[in-house]
């Protein structure tokens, strides 16, 4: 099995914003996009957009007109990437006025076009900027990505797992951590060989995606034959039964002498300790159980008991 380039998050979406004080121009350009499947959004001025932006925060790119009321479009620019860098924005001027390529490029935009234009150059510059948003999202996905399994690696995990808590604490939903360690993997090695060690490991990877919830739960790679799973929203009932799938699948498997032992954890927010200390605690919780099921001989999930103790209360306290 050859390692798989697994698309593990939901692909961003296209939104574009025109910002313009004629409407004339401001329609003429948002019937454009939506012709092209671009949809978007418009703002008379300044203020407008960046009360748009404040409030999505999404855009993929901002078409904008560089003398408005209230907020011009250097300054918008320069607000709009102090919220989102990530956004790209066109800015749109008349021949005659007083800026500069040079002007607009060190404010933030990543292209310019002058009034008059053919909707064909703008076309253009809209396609340059998607192909170079895509290119800088390809190798990000690098720095991500496990080069052997194709799911993400540990330095992600450790990025990912502070922002999925985070999220999970404000919004007031369960969160669960696996952590997974291949038994017998030396051994496996020793009798069938690097290569063959290597593609058991691409096959846990293929498991762990296929029997996961699609753009929800995020599977790593934590080092060497141990991998790692966040599990959010969902109950510690949900979370032990898809662990269970994944060894089970696993075990369907030749991978005789090897087998998984996994241990699972539920985040918990201590508010008396800083974030990343409760944070520090979940990853103990799962290293702790699962270091329980290894004990046990291997091949079986063990619960942390302080994990179990707080779904023994939610379900007592649900009836």
């Amino acid at each position: 099995m050859e390692k798989a380039n697994f698309c593990l998050e939901r692909p961003a979406k296209k939104r574009f914003l025109v910002v313009d004080d004629d409407p004339l121009a401001r329609e003429q350009i948002a019937s454009f996009l939506s012709l092209h499947d671009c949809p978007c959004d418009t703002a008379s001025n300044g203020e407008e957009a960046l009360k748009l932006v404040k409030e999505k925060g999404s855009y993929t790119v901002i078409i904008t007109d560089i003398f408005m009321p209230r907020i011009d479009g250097l300054t918008l620019i320069k607000k709009v990437k102090e919220i989102n860098p990530n956004i790209d924005i066109i800015v749109i001027t008349a021949y005659g006025q007083k800026i500069k390529y040079k002007d607009v490029i060190e404010a933030g935009a990543s292209d310019f076009i002058r009034k008059p234009f053919e909707l064909d150059e703008l076309e253009a510059k809209i396609k340059r900027i998607l192909r170079e948003r895509e290119l800088r999202a390809r190798l990000e996905l690098l720095t991500k990505q496990d080069p052997l399994t194709g799911i993400f690696n540990r330095r992600y995990f450790e990025e990912k797992l502070e922002k999925e808590c985070h999220k999970a604490w404000r919004q007031k939903y369960p969160l669960h951590l696996t952590l997974f360690d291949m038994d017998m993997f030396k051994q496996y090695n020793d009798s069938f060989g690097h290569q063959a060690g290597d593609k058991l490991l691409r096959l846990l990877a293929h498991i762990m995606v296929s029997s996961t919830r699609r753009y929800v739960d995020l599977p790593f790679r934590y080092g060497g034959d141990e991998f790692a799973l966040i599990l959010p929203q969902c109950d510690t009932k949900v979370a032990s039964k898809i662990t269970h799938r994944i060894i089970e699948r696993f075990n369907q498997k030749d991978t005789v002498p090897a087998s998984l032992s996994a241990g699972i954890a539920r985040f918990i927010h201590y508010e008396d300790r800083p974030f990343s200390e409760s944070i520090d605690d979940l990853i103990l919780r799962a290293d702790e159980a699962l270091y329980e099921a290894k004990k046990k001989g291997g091949n079986t999930l063990i619960v942390d008991p302080l994990t179990l103790q707080l779904s023994s209360q939610n379900s007592v306290n649900s009836v």
